[in-house]
C-alpha cells in the first residue's frame, strides 16, 4: 500500500484519531470564552464593589477624625458644626460621595456645656454606598447599599481658656 492509498485516519495522525479537518475544531476554544466569561463578569463586579466600600470607608474615616478635630477646635459649639461640616462635605466629594453633610454627621460632646476645657468631641459619619447594576425590583431580596460608618473622638484642649 502506498501513501497515497493509506486510510484517512491514518493520514491525520495514527489510529483512533480524527482527521485535522473534523467537526470538533474550535469548540475548545468557545468553550474556553464561555468559561472565562462566566468567571470574569463576577469577578470584574466584586472589583467595582469592594473599590467602591474601600473608597467611602477612607472617605468617612478622614471626614470623622477631621470633624472632631475641627469641632473640638472651634470657639463655640455651631463653629465648630459648621466647620464639621464643612470637613465632612470635602471629605465625602473626595473620593465621589455627594452625601448631605447634615444627615453624614453626627457631633456630640462629653459634657455640658460643649468644649469645655479636659472634654471630648465625638465625630460619627456614616455614608450607603449603592451596589452597581442592581435593578431596584430585587431590593426585598438583596440589600442595594452597603453602610459605611467611622467614629472619632478628639479631645478639647484643657487650656484652652489660657490660650484666648
Amino acid at each position: 500500500m502506498s501513501v497515497g492509498m493509506r486510510p484517512r485516519w491514518a493520514r491525520a495522525g495514527g489510529a483512533g484519531q480524527q482527521p485535522s479537518g473534523g467537526r470538533d475544531d474550535g469548540n475548545a476554544q468557545i468553550e474556553f470564552l464561555g468559561v472565562a466569561l462566566l468567571l470574569l463578569v463576577p469577578l470584574v463586579y466584586l472589583v467595582l464593589v469592594v473599590g467602591r466600600v474601600e473608597a467611602a470607608s477612607f472617605a468617612v474615616e478622614g471626614a470623622a477624625r477631621e470633624s472632631a478635630r475641627v469641632a473640638a477646635a472651634a470657639d463655640t459649639p455651631e463653629e465648630g458644626a459648621q466647620r464639621a461640616e464643612t470637613v465632612t462635605r470635602f471629605a465625602l466629594r473626595d473620593q465621589g460621595f455627594d452625601a448631605d453633610p447634615s444627615s453624614a454627621l453626627r457631633l456630640s460632646c462629653s459634657s455640658t456645656p460643649c468644649l469645655v476645657p479636659g472634654s471630648t468631641v465625638t465625630a460619627r459619619v456614616e455614608v450607603d454606598v449603592d451596589l452597581p447594576f442592581v435593578p431596584s425590583f430585587v431590593r426585598s431580596v438583596v440589600p442595594l447599599e452597603i453602610p459605611v460608618t467611622a467614629e472619632r473622638v478628639a479631645a478639647v484642649d484643657e487650656y484652652r481658656a489660657a490660650h484666648r
